[in-house]
């Protein structure tokens, strides 16, 4: 007898995949709904019937769109439990696919939630995935009186002039861990979404009975990473530039810090949401707890793949970026459980290991850069 039966929208992507297995090794029966969109799959290895080879054979596979009519209802035959990670991913290419992002993240959610709220279902627990893109900024403290602070987003006039940090009325600002408490200031249409995403589903979730856990994730990493794809996570675009002999491309000098947490580790944070029995409507972050850097980042990279490679600094900003966030992890191990167990350095080697043996990526970094200036949101 299984433990339940949990459904994974866009369960055939790169976090969704690792969450199948894990779910499975756990006890449960797993369906996956995925449109197997090409911009996460264009450059995978599929099968005849355009699933990755990579996915678990056994999931039950459902192909088809959360926003076509009668798909998510069918899909939720004998569902006990509902992971949703489907999405459309990407800060830069939000800011010009606004109507395409919306209707894929806020309006699929809102499908699904209108859908579960006629109550023809067994659904008794839910996670959905949300993002660390939803904060803005992370959280700072004032060097001068060591108290924590939000500043506001760093204006077009102060960036033009090439002054990355942060500051608050001139006092300068360190970054600290981020915490859920933090102010919320999305910057990218991706973000707004994620912010409505997480609510939403909150709201209807609390509405309903169904315990829900949104999970803010911080930078994914890991094999089945989609290395074709230049709006997806920045290890693989790297990746990608790297294995095509050409430099990481860095936005402004690369000093900018960020949280990177291994696949494993959020695929066993949302299965440990999953199987708790705890009756909560909770916001929990996914990250390392670890700080590190862009330009540590690209270094390490080109060391595992054995490329002298130096990275390009661009001295350029990309609207919509921040310049600091990395997660305080404090709050899923005390309501969950929940540690991560991979080093950075351990993590990339795996990803190393799994890329060796992934076809060669495209870069199409120069088409993603052609679109964003196209659009001016590259200055």
């Amino acid at each position: 007898m299984t433990k339940g039966h949990v459904l994974i929208t866009g369960g055939a992507g790169f976090i969704g995949s690792h969450l199948v297995d894990t779910m499975l090794s756990r006890g449960f029966e797993v369906s996956v709904l995925d449109c197997l969109m090409p911009q996460v799959h264009g450059d995978a290895d599929l099968d005849a019937d355009g699933w990755p080879v990579y996915l678990n054979a056994g999931a039950r596979r459902i192909k088809g769109d959360i926003l076509d009519d009668g798909v998510f209802a069918a899909s939720l035959d004998g569902v006990t439990h509902l992971a949703h990670l489907a999405a459309s991913v990407g800060v830069g290419q939000s800011m010009t696919n606004i109507v395409d992002y919306t209707r894929n993240n806020a309006m699929a959610a809102a499908i699904m939630l209108e859908i579960l709220s006629k109550g023809h279902h067994q659904v008794r627990r839910m996670a959905v995935a949300s993002s660390m893109s939803i904060y803005g900024e992370g959280e700072y403290r004032s060097l001068a009186n060591r108290e924590n602070v939000t500043p506001t987003l760093r204006s077009h006039e102060q960036l033009a002039r090439r002054e990355w940090e942060l500051s608050d009325n001139g006092a300068e600002l360190e970054p600290v861990p981020t915490r859920e408490t933090k102010l919320l200031q999305p910057a990218s249409i991706y973000a707004v979404n994620k912010r409505d995403h997480e609510e939403m589903f909150l709201a209807v979730g609390r509405a309903l009975g169904i315990p829900t856990v949104a999970l803010r994730l911080f930078n994914a990493y890991g094999s089945r990473q989609a290395l074709g794809n230049p709006y997806t996570g920045v290890a693989a675009i790297f990746i990608a530039r790297l294995l095509n002999d050409q430099p990481p491309l860095v936005f402004e000098d690369g000093e900018q810090k960020r949280d990177f947490v291994h696949v494993l580790d959020v695929a066993n944070a949302f299965a440990t949401v999953l199987e708790n029995d705890q009756q909560v409507w909770e916001i929990c972050n996914v990250g390392s707890g670890q700080a590190i850097t862009v330009n540590e980042i690209a270094l390490t990279l080109a060391r595992l793949l054995k490329k002298n490679i130096a990275p390009e600094i661009l001295g350029k900003y990309r609207v919509g970026d921040i310049r600091h966030c990395f997660a305080d992890i404090t709050k899923l191990e005390q309501l969950f459980g929940a540690r991560p167990q991979r080093q950075f350095e351990e993590g990339m080697r795996e990803l190393i290991d799994w890329v060796a043996t992934a076809r060669k990526p495209v870069d199409r970094s120069a088409t993603s850069m052609a679109e964003l200036a196209g659009n001016k949101l590259v200055v």
